[in-house]
């Protein structure tokens, strides 16, 4: 007989994005099961770097010094390296700084990107998950199938190792599950995009003398070239002896491997495979990212091109959007439309995505051979720093044209302007120092931050009262910075849980009360 169970949230996958939304549920006070049938143990990083984005989602979790210390020396060199084979010297070089040396420095994060593949930052993601009493990680279980309707979800689950079967009762799902998952698949949802555009392949090994071969100083990444262009990449996992090399384009793929370890070093590289994996680099966005008490987020909702690292990146995001706006349905204070609100803003951000790896592996894919590379490096100068997309533009970027925020008039940034911190409503509210080692981003993530900036005396009661009457948790925060106001470009900033800003000005508005609904969705 079946055993039957009740949670508020279940999640189907414990990826990264599932994790993260199993995290952000569960310091919100919400109880949430999440079902993987994996063991969860990682044997090929996938993944190899985190975003600046989700380092400051790990901020708040209190585990990016374990994230950034995981595997990466903080003084040793991130830099990108251009060459034909190991040991032909290099065609290019493009430095990028180790921790130390940028430590403090952004000037757009509190944090910056970390190198931390897969293979260890899932782990620290679960051992924080497990940490939170209200959720229950569980492997060896397996989504079956699941029914929804007004009330709710109700889920068949396996448990693997001993084929019991589990039905949840859930107010929520969501398919974190992949893109050959169930979720998605039950659903119906259709995708739509450019589909397969390359049959690419990871070959992971070990080559402990792979940078002492190569005669150059130490870099993360190097990107082969051969007669006919940009063939490879290898990039280090542990800043030691383990690297994967990502073979761009290969219909024909060596499952062995040794083919490609020959290519790049010539054949004088000492090496041990540890996998080979052939996989179909794909440019895929679902048309729908929720169907009623049932939404999708990560892999599930899109697929695209690792290049530049914004698939992972892009989940992470999704879930934390979608953790607040769960909760304030669950605690009663969300609006019948705040929940039509993550398709609305996180759709438009899967597709800025999805196009952005696909045209950056194009830039790659389309560079020419090594001869050609180097003339056309004499007459762009700048070429190197296109080839590798901005981590400031996946943490600075937008919700436009949000239901639940309150547009000022600002036009979105162009040229030069969009690499400048912005504080336009949807956009995701800048850095800056306050003191004391604070980012003023501390101040959010778990309720509606009210910022008064150099407006100590301004009269902000009728907002608080607003949101109390709606049981909408709100906070204000007095910050005497000049940076910080110049910034944030008015007196009066209203920050969502998710750290998005929901409204800006100099006054209240006439109708704050108004402002609240609009911005929970009622």
């Amino acid at each position: 007989m079946a055993n039957s169970e009740r949670t508020r949230v279940l999640i189907a996958g414990a990826g990264p994005v599932g994790l993260t939304l199993a995290i952000e549920l569960g310091l919100r006070g919400i109880d949430c099961v999440v079902a993987e049938r994996r063991d969860g143990k990682l044997n090929v990083p996938r993944m190899s770097s985190v975003s600046a984005r989700a380092m400051e989602f790990c901020r708040r979790w209190g585990i990016a010094d374990t994230v950034r210390d995981a595997v990466w020396s903080r003084t040793h060199p991130r830099d990108f390296v251009y060459t034909a084979t190991l040991g032909s010297g290099e065609i290019a070089r493009q430095s990028v700084p180790s921790y130390s040396e940028r430590e403090g420095r952004i000037e757009f994060s509190p944090e910056g990107a970390s190198t931390c593949p897969q293979i260890f930052f899932d782990p620290i993601l679960a051992e924080k998950a497990r940490s939170l009493p209200l959720v229950d990680l569980r492997y060896h279980t397996r989504l079956d199938s699941f029914e929804q309707d007004e009330d709710g979800v109700r889920a068949r689950l396996t448990g693997t190792e001993a084929e019991d079967e589990i039905l949840v009762e859930a107010d929520y799902l969501v398919g974190c599950d992949g893109s050959g998952g169930v979720v998605r698949r039950q659903l119906g949802i259709e995708q739509e995009g450019l589909g397969q555009i390359a049959t690419s392949v990871n070959v992971f090994f070990r080559a402990p003398g792979f940078v002492t071969l190569s005669g150059a100083q130490w870099a993360r990444n190097f990107r082969f070239f051969d007669d006919e262009g940009c063939w490879a990449e290898a990039i280090a996992i542990d800043g030691k002896e383990l690297w994967r090399l990502t073979v761009f384009n290969d219909p024909e793929p060596d499952l062995t491997g040794h083919s490609y370890l020959r290519k790049l070093s010539d054949g004088k590289l000492e090496y041990e495979i540890l996998d080979v994996s052939p996989w179909e680099r794909r440019d895929f966005l679902s048309k729908s990212f929720r169907e009623g008490r049932v939404f999708i987020a990560g892999d599930t909702a899109h697929e695209m091109s690792p290049t530049g690292g914004s698939g992972m990146h892009t989940g992470i995001c999704e879930a934390v959007n979608l953790a607040w706006k769960l909760q304030a349905m669950l605690e009663g204070w969300g609006g019948p439309n705040l929940l039509d609100s993550y398709q609305a803003e996180c759709r438009p951000m899967g597709a800025y995505y999805v196009n952005l790896s696909t045209t950056s592996y194009n830039a790659i894919a389309a560079l020419p051979g090594a001869e050609a590379f180097s003339r056309m490096l004499e007459k762009e100068g700048e070429l190197l720093s296109t080839l590798s997309p901005s981590d400031f533009l996946r943490a600075q970027f937008c919700y436009e044209d949000s239901p639940i925020c309150i547009a000022d008039g600002t036009p979105p940034p162009e040229g030069e302007a969009r690499m400048t911190q912005s504080a336009r409503p949807g956009t995701r509210a800048p850095h800056c120092w306050i003191g004391g080692g604070r980012s003023i981003m501390d101040l959010f993530g778990y309720e509606y931050v009210l910022l008064r900036l150099g407006a100590p005396d301004a009269d902000t009661a009728a907002l608080t009262q607003a949101a109390s009457s709606r049981g909408v948790p709100l906070k204000v925060a007095d910050i005497d910075s000049e940076q910080a106001a110049a910034i944030y470009e008015r007196r009066l900033v209203l920050v969502r849980p998710d750290g998005h800003i929901a409204w800006r000005g100099d006054a209240l508005p006439e109708d704050p009360e108004a402002l609240i609904d609009r911005l929970i969705g009622a």
